[in-house]
């Protein structure tokens, strides 16, 4: 892979003006200045009818007629670059080849994620909190080259067409690119909002079609990564972590870590000792000569054995209530047949391609931060605090992720910080921190182990009269900067997600939860609270679906008649996937359909049974209903990818304890799926004018209960375990 060298960082504690400067007088032309909820229109015409732009924008128009659309969002993969981008281009009405995509700078008042107010990026909202914005810049930038050409061709803006790219005034015979106009176009003021007139979608060009992605270089090295970066005098650190969570620092001796060719230092931080070298393998290497004496006095020590039978325990008592309809308990006392279940879902790791790094600088003037950085004004302000800065002193530069599915929007900033704090201590020194595969294995932070008991019950036609449902696992959100508006009266939302919005339609439906508190470090993974109540929830309606002897699907159709988005994507899907045809011997199907993000999904998996008791996924048929689709292949894709993803945990993977270890260490023993693993996928996207939804993990939460639900049909065997086990 090439690498890509950066020997002259920029300088610190450059100022939005500074920067206006360097694109400015680099003649970039026109730079436009956006913030919501574009309170700021007004405020920045004045700023840029004096030529003097704001740093933090959407649209840079390049006078070589580039133009450059700064993403507040990280790309990682999930297509988010593209997808903005298409939104901007489509009302600029720009040529797709003159569209560049680069990462916005760190600024929580410009870039912050409109759903969850910080700059961010997670549970599925790139494109839900940026349609009407990115189309709004994209409109404002093309109104102000219209008065451009308007000025200088000295005719009414009405006269003037854009089309790919080029301005025309078909009675004069002008024309000119953007970046002709891009100098002229500065000094017009910036329309009010309102009196942008938007595309009607009859109308549009680019949103719905499958361009060609922006996150271009991933396979020829070019694309810049964390671990690309390399900078003059910089040193690689490792840091050694306490085997158990809780453990602490005794007492150690690096001697001969500080023998060892190429190490530098060796400096104790709150988390562990770390080890900075020239190299990986030199502070690898001198890591594992470290001689440290663990004081376990305050670590956790138990096994994911005792944590299931605590939980379990639990289960059976009434916990906070997250929801209440009717009267759950005396309905399931008057029901005809109650089915019962009990769910365990261990500890799952995130386990991106792309391992846990960041590149920091600290000096006088601030600190410089080089990350595939998915929450960056959180991360901002964990630095900044813990080096006495301000955040405007923490520059962050966004760069590509190798996945993340969570990992790296820390809400306490966990290897960032650290990586912080050892640059602190060899200031005016760049830092790489860089995590193994087994420190993330075994020290990072865990999608919760949870058990769910579920008890619901049918009157004797057939239909279900009650639910009751007790969700035990820790909570994602306590201690977070989100407590505030994710837990309410001891509830976390995201714990009880998709069982609280369970969308069925049962008179008598209860949901509880148990939050339990233990020092294992926990964190939302894709599809959050998705993850774990989709598999509860669908394997039971399957099972009372069975015991009420109707088909899976009508029955499902018949509970979701006041859903019509559930409705018709699980309808669709049943039709693609000519379910009740007949099958292979030792093959099953099973379906299952899920609310996550707002979008809707439905799948049904096609299972084999092999002789040798193991069995095999062989084809999976989805619908996705995500409103208005920008670009399908995205779409697809991601679908794709999280069905990957979710038969990674349906499948293999799994996290657990022995004393308080974590036993897993890389990808031999934390299994993730292989691609000569992944089944034939069908996905379909239900045509739909409503606004677009997330794509990045509504594939997740259904594949689970899909192929468990095909396993019962060809077994016969209840699945209440992940990962699934034939005869478990």
């Amino acid at each position: 892979m090439r690498r890509i060298t950066q020997n002259k960082p920029r300088a610190q504690g450059t100022s939005r003006r500074d920067f206006l400067k360097l694109v400015t007088t680099a003649g970039a032309g026109l730079t436009l200045a956006m913030n919501l909820p574009l309170a700021l229109a007004a405020d920045s015409a004045a700023t840029v009818a004096a030529g003097d732009f704001e740093p933090n924008a959407f649209v840079r128009i390049g006078t070589d007629g580039r133009v450059t659309i700064l993403m507040k969002h990280l790309e990682m993969g999930q297509g988010t670059f593209t997808g903005l981008a298409t939104l901007v281009a489509e009302e600029l009405d720009a040529d797709w080849s003159q569209i560049v995509a680069e990462g916005a700078p760190a600024d929580a008042s410009r870039y912050n994620n409109l759903l969850f107010g910080a700059q961010g990026t997670g549970g599925s909202t790139a494109m839900a909190n940026s349609f009407m914005q990115m189309r709004t810049a994209g409109a404002t930038a093309r109104a102000m080259l219209i008065g451009a050409a308007a000025q200088r061709w000295k005719v009414p803006t009405t006269e003037i067409q854009v089309k790919q790219g080029i301005l025309s005034h078909a009675a004069s015979g002008n024309s000119a690119g953007f970046g002709e106009l891009a100098a002229l176009a500065a000094q017009q003021a910036v329309p009010d909002t309102q009196s942008l007139q938007l595309k009607d979608p009859a109308d549009f060009s680019y949103i719905g079609q499958s361009l060609p992605r922006l996150d271009q270089g991933k396979t020829d090295g070019s694309a810049l990564f964390t671990q690309d970066v390399q900078l003059d005098g910089m040193l690689t650190a490792l840091v050694a972590h306490s085997p158990r969570f809780g453990g602490k620092v005794k007492q150690y001796d690096a001697t001969k870590t500080l023998a060892s060719p190429g190490v530098v230092d060796v400096v104790q931080i709150p988390s562990g000792i770390a080890v900075l070298a020239t190299d990986f393998w030199s502070a690898k290497k001198g890591r594992d000569l470290l001689s440290i004496d663990w004081d376990d006095s305050a670590a956790f020590r138990a096994s994911s054995d005792e944590m299931r039978r605590e939980y379990r325990a639990l289960a059976e008592q009434p916990g906070a209530i997250a929801r209440a309809d009717g009267d759950a308990s005396a309905a399931l006392a008057n029901a005809a047949t109650v089915i019962e279940a009990v769910f365990d879902m261990p500890y799952l790791a995130h386990a991106p391609m792309e391992p846990m790094n960041a590149v920091v600088l600290v000096n006088g003037a601030g600190c410089e931060i080089w990350n595939g950085e998915q929450f960056q004004s959180i991360d901002q302000n964990v630095v900044a605090a813990a080096l006495n800065l301000k955040p405007e002193q923490v520059k962050i530069n966004m760069l590509f992720a190798g996945g993340s599915f969570g990992r790296r929007a820390n809400p306490h900033g966990d290897y960032v910080l650290e990586a912080a704090l050892i640059a602190k201590a060899k200031r005016g020194i760049p830092v790489k921190l860089v995590w193994t595969r087994e420190d993330d294995t075994r020290a990072g932070h865990y999608r919760p182990m949870y058990v769910h008991r579920v008890r619901a019950g049918l009157d004797a036609s057939g239909t279900p009269i009650a639910w009751e449902q007790r969700i035990v696992g820790q909570s994602i959100m306590q201690g977070t900067a989100f407590e505030g508006f994710a837990i309410k009266d001891g509830i976390d939302s995201t714990s009880v997600e998709g069982a609280s919005t369970l969308p069925y339609q049962i008179a008598n439906l209860q949901v509880e939860l148990h939050s339990v508190d233990n020092p294992v470090p926990v964190q939302w993974w894709r599809s959050v609270g998705h993850s774990h109540t989709a598999f509860s929830t669908e394997v039971i309606v399957d099972e009372l679906a069975r015991a009420a002897k109707q088909d899976p699907v009508d029955f499902r159709l018949k509970l979701l008649s006041q859903h019509p988005r559930h409705h018709a994507v699980l309808k669709m899907a049943a039709e693609k996937a000519n379910w009740g045809a007949e099958l292979p011997a030792d093959w099953g199907r099973g379906v299952a359909v899920h609310e996550s993000f707002n979008s809707f999904v439905a799948q049904v998996a096609e299972v084999s049974v092999q002789d040798n008791g193991s069995f095999k996924v062989e084809r999976v048929v989805c619908v996705v209903d995500c409103g208005l689709a920008i670009n399908p292949d995205i779409i697809r894709a991601q679908m794709e990818g999280g069905i990957g993803f979710g038969l990674s945990a349906a499948l293999l993977s799994e996290i657990t304890l022995n004393d308080g270890k974590v036993v897993q260490s890389n990808f031999h023993d934390y299994q993730v799926l292989r691609i000569n693993q992944m089944p034939a996928i069908e996905v379909h996207i239900m045509p739909s004018a409503e606004p677009p939804t997330g794509v990045g993990e509504p594939g997740t939460p259904p594949i689970a209960p899909a192929v468990a639900n095909a396993l019962s049909a060809v077994t016969g065997q209840r699945f209440s375990r992940l990962p699934l086990k034939l005869n478990s």
